[in-house]
């Protein structure tokens, strides 16, 4: 509880104290002799202590023009009571009010410190090695490729790859994942990651401003600037709802106390007690009137879902993204490092008139400029240091391969497409794999055969996305249909499409966006930036976070920090959970507060009443919305 809170809980008790015996003694319960004027004045301190922040919130919003909030309903309601003579109603409206003003702080509070603790990632500082002694500087001090020391027990500040020492990492505040992940020499390591044993030593690949950590925190703290539909609505709805309440208020005090008297109904014993009557309905129903239930739950509610996302490893960049999530039925993925895990390893090599490892050769030197996880695997199966200096006139050319200059030798490498560009026969391979082919000189020399693995959890993941109620599941890749079929067979695909350029998937996305009924959202998973343009145009973008590019993560709605797709699934139940909630509190609150409206305008809900149906409404809608961070077991 924050020092704001404990000093209203504190007047909140000094006043409940002094307001007891005075209501005890009003209501002639404690025969007491006291001089009305005295009793008045009594109540007004216990009103003033506990309301003077709300009268001058409706003191300062008068003077604004910004009239009508929850703020002038309690000052106009609980003056009136006071007024017509209903001392102790009067200061029990205002002194509940604030009670369930502080509840609802206190869990507001504790909903952002549970996520504020769930993702304290910063780093303070990084440890440099100066003459033989750990210095700690500013992490932002740190530039990339230096050499940074993580001992047990500290974050590792920056991303980088471990050059000494192995350890054990707590991973959970990036991913979710509570098992420890092993580390050692070579391991990469990501920014926000615990170290719990032993001592590292870290070389840099990125500045602390590109670190994982930085970007998550980025992520966190922009997600409540976008709004969903539900709460721009919330909002919309006060504005025009206060004023239309408060006009309603004015006309039941004043409209029929004068249709009673002119046309003499009512049986009242006098006019002062007919007026007094139908003003005590008006405060009532101002009291009863308050939105607060509506406009604080419902913000709260996604504010809790986006922290219950966070803690399981998913970021969603905004409520109004968790909103559109629920309404997801179909999927299209990328396949390399989305279904699969993107480790290409060189299987075979076939049909090459040349020597098997001088093709090889040729292979990683034209594909040596290249970060395609392809280029790697093949620079990785040379097994040699690439002389970079004999590569020359490099051309990539998207969606089919690579030409390059070798040792003044043209190598092309690629696909099909490729060979058939440059009007090379390829010879056709019935292997299942990705077929890198490879022409010298515009002579083909051969092809050679690159296998993935499937993800541990693809199968299951497509399993979850079912039971979560989506209809189609489907894989756009630009490998040949062989691989694609193979692939989607595995893992339970409804569909797919293969041989597609990056243009390719794009039309793809449109075509089953086209597909798509009302209230039926598509989402599109990837990883590359060659995702970029898709994860765009989809109506919910999810990228691989870990080792997803830079692109693809500020393309997408959604990001998965641990590259798993069971995550997807995970998503969409949490967003599901959460506009269920939404819905729940909307027709909750909105239903108790019609209901009591239409009894206190009719004479039958009393102030007790407004208070159970304003105060209580909230407490219980807010606690409801908390429920939107466990998600652990969906």
């Amino acid at each position: 509880m924050n020092k704001k809170q404990k000093n209203l809980l504190i007047r909140i008790i000094i006043a409940a104290i002094l307001w007891v015996p005075l209501f005890l003694i009003s209501e002639g319960i404690w025969k007491v002799n006291m001089p009305l004027p005295a009793l008045i004045i009594l109540f007004l301190v216990p009103y003033l202590l506990v309301g003077f922040d709300i009268l001058r919130k409706a003191g300062k919003g008068i003077l604004n023009r910004q009239v009508f909030d929850e703020n002038f309903l309690m000052t106009i309601a609980t003056v009136g009571a006071i007024v017509l003579g209903e001392y102790g109603e009067g200061v029990a409206v205002m002194l509940l009010y604030q009670v369930g003003e502080l509840f609802q702080s206190y869990a507001v509070g504790k909903s952002r410190r549970n996520i504020s603790d769930l993702m304290d990632i910063r780093p303070d500082y990084a440890n440099i090695e100066v003459d033989g002694e750990l210095e700690q500087v500013d992490p932002d001090e740190v530039e990339a490729g230096s050499i940074i020391v993580v001992k047990p027990g500290e974050k590792v500040p920056i991303d980088g790859v471990i050059i000494e020492g192995h350890s054990a990492l707590n991973t959970s505040a990036l991913t979710g994942e509570s098992k420890p992940v092993d580390v050692a020499e070579g391991s990469e390591v990501l920014s926000g990651s615990i170290n719990m044993t032993g001592v590292l030593k870290v070389r840099t690949t990125a500045e602390f401003d590109e670190s994982t950590a930085s970007k998550i925190l980025e992520l966190v703290e922009n997600a409540a600037s976008r709004k969903s539909k539900s709460e721009n609505f919330i909002s919309k709805f006060a504005r025009v709802y206060t004023p239309i309440v408060c006009y309603i208020a004015l006309a039941l005090a004043i409209v029929p106390p004068l249709i009673c008297m002119l046309a003499h109904i009512g049986g009242y014993e006098s006019v002062g007690m007919l007026w007094r009557d139908w003003i005590m309905r008006a405060c009532t129903f101002l009291v009863i009137s308050c939105p607060c239930a509506v406009v604080i739950s419902i913000p709260l509610s996604f504010f809790a879902g986006l922290g219950g996302a966070s803690r399981e490893g998913v970021l969603v960049k905004g409520s109004n993204y968790l909103e559109t999530l629920s309404e997801v039925r179909v999927v299209a993925f990328d396949k390399t490092g989305t279904i699969t895990k993107g480790n290409f390893e060189v299987t075979a090599i076939h049909h090459n008139p040349v020597d098997e490892k001088k093709l090889l050769e040729y292979a990683a030197l034209a594909e040596c400029h290249s970060s395609h996880p392809i280029s790697q695997s093949l620079i990785n199966a040379y097994a040699k240091d690439v002389d970079r200096s004999r590569v020359s006139d490099v051309q990539e050319i998207s969606g089919h391969g690579i030409i390059a200059k070798v040792d003044d030798m043209e190598v092309a490498i690629g696909n099909e497409k490729l060979m058939t560009k440059i009007g090379v026969e390829a010879i056709p391979c019935h292997h299942t794999g990705t077929i890198i082919h490879v022409a010298l000189d515009n002579v083909y020399a051969g092809h050679i055969v690159i296998s993935d693995e499937l993800k541990p959890t693809s199968k299951e993941a497509m399993q979850e996305l079912k039971k979560a109620g989506v209809e189609k599941t489907v894989m756009l890749t630009g490998d040949a249909r062989a691989v694609a079929e193979k692939v989607a067979a595995e893992v339970g695909l409804t569909d797919f499409r293969a041989e597609l350029l990056p243009a390719d998937k794009v039309d793809a996305v449109e075509e089953l966006l086209k597909e798509c009924a009302d209230k039926k959202k598509l989402a599109f998973v990837g990883d590359g930036i060659n995702d970029a343009p898709v994860l765009s145009r989809a109506d919910i973008g999810i990228a691989m976070g870990a080792l997803g590019s830079d692109a693809a993560i500020e393309a997408a709605d959604v990001v998965l920090m641990d590259d798993d797709p069971l995550k997807i699934a995970k998503a969409i139940k949490i967003s599901r959970k959460c506009l269920r909630i939404v819905k729940q509190n909307i027709t909750f609150a909105l239903g108790i507060k019609i209901l009591c409206l239409v009894l206190a305008a009719f004479g039958i809900a009393n102030m007790w009443i407004a208070i159970i149906a304003d105060v209580g409404v909230m407490i219980l809608a807010v606690l409801n919305a908390i429920r939107c961070l466990f998600v652990k077991n969906l």
